[in-house]
């Protein structure tokens, strides 16, 4: 074991299975452990690299192994894959993790701190809150719908159900169902006004997602989001790259000396881009209201663009701005406007 380079993990919810190399990528043995076991292997082991997959419980596991003094890489899924060789399981997935740690080019996920998992954790509770409400409200409005009752749209008139039902003929179990769908939409809407508070709280006590607030039409849920997702903003290069890696930057499809620019790849996560995409277009709603060297080029791309595009490629702009914050641990300044010199 003294001879063991990388160690490779393809992690699971009970079982674990290990693939370790020495320098020259020779595999020296695979094990499948339990969760103790494995924690007692990693412990015994010298220093050394160990990859996973950036899957659940991956982040756990990489603070657990710096812990042990090993050096933890992260890689995503879809880059593994390419390493499978032949048929696929647990002990050639590990095989593919380890081959694929040991690239040079390879690109790897930073681990998250246990604060920055609280708060997507925290964000992604509250989506799902929205998403349930959102389809217990339909549910509501089909049902009123098979009855030939049509409800105006909105949560006002979800919250009005009780005295509308008492006005109709309906069966009782009709009504009962109904009266069920309304007051687990009245749970749902309590927890997500909850999570909002929180959110809040937690972004303006978030040293990163408070000094992303200066941003214009930045608010505590998109701050508290790219807080987690950034961290300390060294795991990019520039701020170009981390919005390449949100899908903010033009798709390129090109040959020879031909260059060929196409829309915004969309790659990456779809939740940065969407809320990014969100303050862009806030932005270009309040443009008479905003000042600065951003304002006004804002207002020359408009001269020149469809708003479409101008919202994009402020949303870039902005996911730029969003790394420097975290890079360089600065605050947003708008700066003097070039129109009102």
């Amino acid at each position: 074991m003294n001879n063991v380079t990388i160690v490779a993990i393809d992690l699971g919810k009970h079982t674990f299975h290990l693939h370790a190399q020495d320098d020259r990528g020779h595999e020296l043995y695979h094990k499948k452990f339990n969760r103790a076991g494995l924690a007692r292997h990693l412990a015994n082991l010298e220093p050394c690299t160990v990859a996973m997959e950036a899957c659940g419980g991956a982040h756990y596991m990489a603070r657990e192994a710096a812990k042990w003094g090993h050096v933890p890489k992260l890689i995503a899924p879809h880059l593994v894959r390419p390493y499978v060789k032949s048929n696929k399981n647990d002990f050639a997935d590990a095989m593919a993790i380890c081959e694929a740690a040991s690239r040079p080019t390879m690109r790897f996920v930073p681990p998250k701190t246990e604060a920055q998992q609280a708060l997507a954790m925290l964000n992604s509770v509250r989506d799902s809150y929205i998403k349930e409400r959102t389809a217990t409200v339909n549910r509501i409005h089909a049902a009123l719908l098979e009855v030939g009752i049509s409800l105006s749209p909105g949560f006002h008139a979800i919250k009005e159900l009780p005295a509308l039902l008492d006005e109709c003929s309906f069966s009782v179990l009709i009504k009962q169902i109904l009266l069920g769908l309304q007051a687990h939409f009245n749970y749902l809407d309590e927890q997500v006004k909850a999570l909002d508070k929180q959110v809040e709280r937690q972004a303006a006590e978030d040293d990163l997602a408070s000094r992303l607030m200066t941003m214009p039409c930045v608010g505590p849920i998109t701050s508290s989001v790219l807080a987690a997702e950034l961290g300390s903003g060294q795991q990019f290069k520039c701020g170009r790259d981390y919005s390449a890696s949100i899908g903010l930057v033009p798709r390129q499809y090109s040959t020879g000396d031909k260059t060929v620019l196409l829309g915004i790849s969309k790659r990456g996560d779809r939740n940065q881009r969407r809320l990014l995409i969100q303050c862009a277009r806030v932005y270009l709603m309040g443009l008479d209201r905003q000042t600065g060297v951003l304002a006004d080029w804002v207002r020359q791309l408009l001269a020149r663009h469809h708003s479409n595009h101008v919202v994009c490629a402020l949303a870039n702009k902005l996911a730029r701005i969003a790394w420097s914050i975290a890079a360089h641990h600065d605050e947003f300044k708008a700066g003097p406007s070039a129109m009102n010199a």
